[in-house]
């Protein structure tokens, strides 16, 4: 089992999230320290790190298999996870 660690932007990023959305990104995060490459989990280009959908929210996230910790960056509405 994989530890999670969220960094303090994507903690503020994830109070941000409507409801509805926050209980499904909250489940799938929890996932993460289950299983870190989930299915539809793809790793990035240009970036390091893995990105999971939800929905039309994007989780982004590195992962270090050698302490087994899952490092939670960024998680923000689709039209914005990208931009710097």
């Amino acid at each position: 089992m994989y530890r999670l660690e969220i960094r303090n932007q994507a903690r503020k990023q994830i109070l941000q999230i409507p409801p509805p959305h926050f209980l499904r990104i909250q489940k799938s995060i929890e996932g993460l320290a289950q299983n870190p490459r989930p299915a539809g989990s793809i790793q990035l280009k240009g970036e390091t790190g893995y990105r999971v959908r939800v929905g039309d929210y994007r989780i982004l996230y590195e992962i270090d298999d050698m302490t087994e910790r899952v490092i939670i960056y960024r998680v923000k509405h689709r039209r914005e996870v990208y931009r710097d």
